[in-house]
């Protein structure tokens, strides 16, 4: 998995299946969520991250089997709709791959069963080894992202003397965890969470000193898109609004070699790094 992520910058699709998605692209349509994620695909996506429950702090958590019976009807129809498309160029992951944003380790099981998943992107932060576990029995990659606390509780007064010492820490263990279990660096994906459990200062020094986390050698994703930060730094209240600081923070990420990038606007993004590969002269796989 890992050597595929890297071969070439991955533009990740998001596609909310849920009715409070604070950018306000949700739905709880089963067929518009498989139609966003058609087109995303169309666009250049590599990936797509399908999520049923909002990360929002202010809306209350549904029920594991109400995530579940949101995000099965989309993951058995995925791979069959991705049958009948072509890949917009030879750069692009075909078939694309399959990212479930969840971390509860039992919704993390139901979705592993089928067999359709390739990665789990868990935003609970690992705190314990039970969904790195599934992954290795399912064989499927785990993408361990920092924050503190529990999702859907707000951390807002959260303060690091230096968001560096904090990242590796974080990391050191949590990569050491995961291998324990048997996980492969094939199978280790990480995020810093941007606008999980920071401030606006940690994030941009996050953006500014990015290299620092290729110590790891296993992909980096960068959950860029029209997040809080940019906000912060434009002046744009409206999260849809953001997307040319989405594009910026895409720019920086490439610069420090980041391997995968979280947004909704998935053509601005694949042209972006089409472009920046050729200033690169990163070639396609």
């Amino acid at each position: 998995m890992n050597r595929l992520l890297r071969a070439f910058p991955r533009v990740m699709g998001i596609v909310n299946l849920n009715d409070d998605s604070f950018s306000g692209d949700g739905t709880l349509d089963v067929e518009k969520a498989l139609h966003q994620a058609i087109c995303q695909v169309l666009d250049g996506a590599d990936i797509i991250d399908i999520g049923a429950e909002s990360a929002r702090t202010n809306r209350e958590a549904i029920s594991e089997t109400a995530e579940v019976d949101r995000l099965l009807p989309f993951i058995e129809s995925f791979a069959m709709a991705m049958e009948e498309l072509q890949p917009r160029d030879e750069a692009q992951i075909w078939p694309p791959k399959l990212s479930v944003n969840t971390w509860r380790p039992g919704v993390v099981a139901k979705v592993l069963k089928t067999n359709q998943v390739d990665i789990i992107n868990d935003i609970g932060g690992m705190v314990e080894d039970t969904n790195a576990r599934l992954c290795f029995e399912y064989n499927a990659a785990l993408l361990i992202m920092h924050t503190v606390g529990q999702p859907k509780e707000p951390q807002l007064g959260q303060r690091y003397e230096d968001i560096w010492t904090e990242l590796k820490q974080f990391f050191d263990d949590r990569i050491t965890r995961a291998r324990r279990v048997g996980l492969s660096d094939n199978q280790i994906i990480l995020d810093p969470g941007i606008d999980f459990a920071k401030q606006k200062a940690d994030n941009l020094t996050i953006f500014a000193e990015l290299e620092r986390l290729s110590c790891y050698e296993l992909p980096i994703l960068l959950p860029i898109s029209r997040k809080t930060v940019i906000g912060e730094v434009l002046g744009i209240k409206k999260p849809s609004d953001r997307d040319a600081g989405t594009i910026a923070c895409l720019v920086r990420g490439m610069a420090a070699h980041a391997d995968i990038f979280r947004v909704h606007h998935v053509k601005a993004a694949a042209d972006c790094v089409r472009v920046m590969a050729a200033i690169q002269s990163r070639t396609s796989p």
